[in-house]
């Protein structure tokens, strides 16, 4: 139960830091308005996959969105190591979060059909 708990808890602190460091230690443009959606970190505290959104749905931001946090991964994980008080810090892997766009799409599914409710 306490590891659960800490696991938790440091998935926490890695989202709130991360979307801090993105947004005041990476200069890298691919990567503005991204914002940390979520953070898996497995039960011993070697990996961590950090879900990511970007406002655009073309493909061709998502890639270079990808190629740019995947770049800045090496800072990141070292600015991490400094600001978490734990003994090794993660392997750290972005993935985008697939969950806002398919809530989105549910949302317009729906709106239709209550358009077509109307006539």
């Amino acid at each position: 139960m306490a590891q659960n708990f800490r696991v938790g808890r440091l998935a926490q602190e890695i989202q709130r830091e991360v979307n801090d460091i993105l947004q005041k230690r990476v200069r890298d443009p691919r990567v503005s308005g991204v914002t940390i959606t979520g953070v898996d970190v497995t039960g011993d505290l070697q990996h961590a996959t950090i879900y990511y959104s970007i406002l655009s749905d073309l493909a061709s931001d998502a890639k270079k969105t990808q190629q740019g946090l995947d770049k800045a991964s090496g800072l990141i994980r070292g600015e991490l190591g400094k600001r978490l008080t734990i003994y090794v810090t993660p392997e750290l892997k972005f993935e985008q979060d697939k969950s806002v766009r398919y809530g989105d799409h549910i949302d317009e599914l729906l709106n239709k059909l209550r358009q077509e409710d109307r006539f």
